[in-house]
């Protein structure tokens, strides 16, 4: 469980106002005293994260936030840090302590219904007074399933249990691909993984270990080679490569080296594919070409890191796509799950490959993005647009893009 990718996990966030039971229903649902309960209002104040082996979906995160009504300047805060949590949640728990329905709690209905996140309403404390019949009418009018328990009895837990699994948005049961639909047993790929400064010590990165793993379930002959070797191991192949995946940064040189009779693509290009929406960050690298003087860039980062003196978001991106463009651009960097509300304010978003965060909160912010009709690609995509090998990078994968 704790070796599963944070960005392959199911993140299930409880919602409701305070004392509704929230934590309660993580213990009871985990069977575990995983989370603090008291009858004080306001005792779970920041998100926490619950990890849980929720059989048979496997590894999944507990979300257990702060109530949506907490009041004063500090519990604004927390429910702004609520609110964030939406954006990388696969499902919601909506909790009501079995009383009406408040003008709070349907605002937040609506917003998770606006923003397609799969929802339950769990009616708690049963063992006390039955669900009101108007909760009820409400839930079923507008199709939102629900169940009624009792997290301190465990009466009903194990039918929500249930739901919760029927509930498992569909992404999460697919079979991604990354290489399966272009690779076949016995086919040779080169993993070209350059080491520099930003390379973890003494491992690869979450999206090399990926595909390679991959191609080593689909029977392929890997090779793993760093730039200066690329060109040797092509020549000392006794059958000429199906396939070059490099790191994006070095696809100016690896796209010379590699011979164009070789399928070339880079790892975020894979993973534009395999976590988002490849069409949507296609077209908004081609938008580079459109930028203005003056007009502001932001970019995104899923996780936070040291930053050295070659890093690719401070640094490598702005200047490359200055040169390219030739135009007077402010670059804006945000890190971790923080995303700016007023996305309007840029003319592009550019955001890195999201292997730390999970499908759903990525194709959240492709879809925010699309809402607000800014224009969004990834770290990938940009740098192949900038070194002019945008088109032969998408190539082997040009069956994934929508052609409007």
């Amino acid at each position: 469980m704790s070796s599963t990718p944070r960005g392959e996990r199911m993140f299930i966030t409880l919602l409701g106002v305070r004392n509704s039971g929230k934590s309660s229903l993580i213990n009871a649902l985990t069977g575990q005293e995983i989370a603090i309960v008291s009858e004080t209002p306001g005792t779970t104040t920041d998100p926490v994260d619950k990890r849980y082996e929720l059989i048979p979906i496997g590894p999944v995160t507990f979300y257990d936030t702060g109530g949506i009504d907490d009041i004063g300047e500090l519990g604004e805060k927390r429910v702004q840090a609520t609110n964030k949590i939406l954006y990388r949640t696969d499902l919601a728990l909506f909790l009501n302590p079995n009383e009406s329905f408040d003008a709070i709690e349907l605002r937040l209905i609506q917003r998770l219904r606006e923003m397609k996140i799969p929802l339950l309403v769990v009616f708690n404390k049963c063992d006390l007074r039955s669900p009101l019949q108007t909760n009820i009418d409400y839930c079923d009018r507008l199709q939102i399933p629900w169940c009624d328990i009792s997290a301190l009895s465990g009466e009903g837990v194990d039918k929500c249990k249930k739901l919760i699994v029927a509930m498992a948005p569909s992404h999460l049961n697919q079979q991604k691909i990354l290489l399966g639909d272009i690779i076949n047993a016995g086919d040779h790929v080169i993993l070209v993984t350059p080491i520099d400064l930003s390379a973890p010590k003494g491992r690869l990165i979450l999206p090399q270990v990926q595909v390679l793993r991959d191609l080593l379930d689909q029977n392929a002959i890997v090779t793993v080679v760093q730039v200066p070797e690329l060109k040797a191991a092509i020549e000392i192949a006794r059958h000429r490569p199906k396939l070059a995946v490099t790191d994006s940064q070095a696809i100016a040189t690896v796209a010379v080296t590699v011979p164009p009779e070789v399928g070339l693509t880079t790892f975020s290009i894979l993973f534009a594919r395999y976590k988002g929406e490849l069409n949507a960050l296609y077209q908004g690298a081609n938008h580079l070409d459109q930028l203005q003087d003056g007009d502001r860039i932001l970019i995104a980062e899923a996780c936070s890191h040291h930053v050295e003196s070659d890093d690719i978001g401070r640094y490598k991106l702005p200047e490359w796509i200055r040169n390219y463009t030739g135009k007077d651009l402010v670059f804006e960097v945000y890190s971790g799950h923080d995303f700016p509300e007023k996305l309007e304010d840029y003319a592009l978003i550019i955001h890195c490959g999201g292997c730390m965060i999970n499908a759903m909160e990525f194709n959240q912010r492709i879809q925010e993005a699309e809402r607000r009709s800014v224009p969004i690609t990834n770290y990938g995509l940009t740098i192949c647009k900038v070194h002019g090998v945008l088109e032969r990078a998408v190539a082997p994968v040009r069956h994934s893009i929508r052609r409007d």
